[in-house]
């Protein structure tokens, strides 16, 4: 509302003219109205800046720590074949040993552990894993003895989690949890379940910007100069669309893993069709091996690689022992670079017939998929240019974190009173957006939020924070609209 002021005296600017010693929040909580002949895009991209702007401030941090340990992750294979070179490897010499000879040296360096399996090498060079469970190590640890084939000494015995020596458990258990355990797995469930929508948000910001065909290469060449907040805009948007496929893949592949969100997507493969089949080994004639104290006869070992090897079995054999005696041996392929090599038998024990084949070819196409985004996420699909291609998008993530937080700070205001943080954009940018949009748009969020909690939660804490600073806002503002009436009051 204006007010009348005497002839002589100037006209009262307006209210949202103020002085530089002054706060400037209105554009914080201003709820801009939709004109006629706006499209959607013109209404959805000012709630499309406001969330990917929170989201990369608030999650930035837990992005940031993913993309490190990862980085550090992708170098283990190297460091191990460095550090546990005498465990993995030695010098071939003569015929090998038995398996079963071996099996037994391992015994004796892992007294009281339980055989869970053992992993004859692809290369002659390589050494026999026979692997323990054994009281006392953490779920999902085992012991493993490595023995040279050639002689059956034992070079040495390591903690290991799943196929992962002691070196890689390490930084996978820091990559995935921060060595928090299951409460850490929270971290890295929240980073995978904000990546796919940063990246996609900044991929329709970036994409939806007006710009000329002849400027059409801005999309994809960052800008030289001049330096500034262009600049670093440029440099964010060109490498993240560049790299975008590669943020979305590990996304995926990221919570497939997850505690919460993966438990979810499993349910979903399930219904789909999509689970993994699995190899039985249960037995189903009677006679010969009906119990273990009656079994006459006993292929071992080596008798089920030999089986395994004439059913087409190739590279790395992992080789399971019978539960009891009414269960087979199963041998399987354990290739997991290109091309997948993840075949499997159930071999009888007394009689040497294959009772069941399970070849990865009949796998459903989300099983196999799954296995393919799990391997390549672990940089173990395609060997080195795996590992070169997964530190590359590490590094372009950490880049475009830097040039996201640079952003921020050189939005701060110029004035030296008032915050000295970078300005959000403008509040209210949800009133613009159309009716048909929103709608579709709440659906979508909510049914997310249910699959994916650690999306879900965040997304209402970011509304509420909004809706708090909003309030905090709105009633500095009014304050300071009622010092300045009191202040014009007093000078008339």
């Amino acid at each position: 509302m204006t007010e009348t002021t005497p002839a002589a005296s100037p006209p009262v600017p307006p209210p949202r003219q103020r002085s530089a010693e002054q706060p400037a929040p209105v554009e914080e909580f201003s709820t801009p109205t939709p004109k006629n002949g706006d499209s959607a895009w013109s209404g959805l991209r000012p709630l499309l800046l406001r969330l990917h702007f929170y989201a990369g401030i608030l999650v930035g941090p837990f992005l940031l720590i993913a993309a490190v340990t990862g980085l550090l992750y992708t170098a283990t294979p190297q460091i191990e074949s460095v550090v546990y070179r005498h465990e993995l490897k030695v010098t071939p010499h003569g015929q090998q040993k038995p398996l079963a000879t071996q099996v037994e040296a391992a015994r004796e360096a892992v007294p009281g552990g339980q055989l869970v399996s053992v992993t004859k090498g692809a290369g002659d060079a390589d050494t026999t894993r026979v692997t323990f469970d054994v009281k006392g190590l953490p779920e999902g640890y085992t012991q493993t003895a490595f023995v040279n084939p050639y002689d059956a000494e034992v070079r040495g015995t390591l903690r290991t989690f799943d196929e992962s020596l002691p070196v890689r458990s390490w930084f996978d258990s820091l990559h995935r949890t921060l060595q928090l355990g299951e409460v850490g797995r929270n971290y890295s469930e929240m980073a995978a379940s904000w990546l796919w929508v940063e990246v996609l948000g900044g991929l329709a910001l970036w994409l939806g910007a007006p710009r000329g065909r002849a400027r059409l290469r801005k999309f994809f060449v960052p800008r030289r100069a001049p330096e500034g907040r262009k600049r670093t805009l440029s440099w964010h948007g060109s490498i993240g669309l560049w790299v975008s496929i590669g943020f979305l893949g590990l996304s995926a592949t990221g919570l497939t893993w997850s505690a919460h969100a993966g438990a979810n997507i499993g349910r979903i493969q399930d219904a789909l069709g999509g689970a993994g089949p699995s190899l039985s080994s249960t037995l189903h004639h009677g006679g010969v091996g009906e119990s273990s104290s009656h079994r006459t006869k006993d292929i071992g070992f080596d008798g089920a690689v030999r089986v395994a090897r004439a059913e087409g079995l190739r590279g790395k054999l992992v080789i399971t022992p019978p539960a009891d005696a009414k269960s087979a041996y199963i041998v399987r392929e354990n290739t997991r670079h290109w091309p997948e090599q993840q075949d499997s038998v159930a071999v009888d024990p007394s009689t040497g017939k294959v009772t069941a084949k399970l070849a990865f070819d009949d796998f459903p196409v989300l099983a196999k998929l799954t296995r393919w985004g799990i391997d390549a996420h672990m940089g173990l699909l395609f060997g080195l240019a795996n590992q070169i291609v997964l530190a590359l998008i590490a590094i372009a993530l950490i880049g475009m974190l830097f040039w996201g937080y640079r952003m921020w700070w050189l939005r701060r205001p110029s004035r030296t009173t008032g915050p000295r943080l970078g300005r959000p954009p403008a509040r209210g940018a949800w009133r613009r957006v159309p009716g048909k949009v929103m709608a579709p748009l709440v659906v979508v969020a909510a049914v997310l939020a249910y699959y994916l909690p650690l999306f879900g939660l965040p997304l209402i804490c970011f509304l509420l924070g909004d809706l708090v600073v909003a309030a905090l806002r709105r009633r500095e503002y009014t304050r300071t609209e009622a010092r300045e009436g009191t202040a014009k009051e007093m000078a008339r």
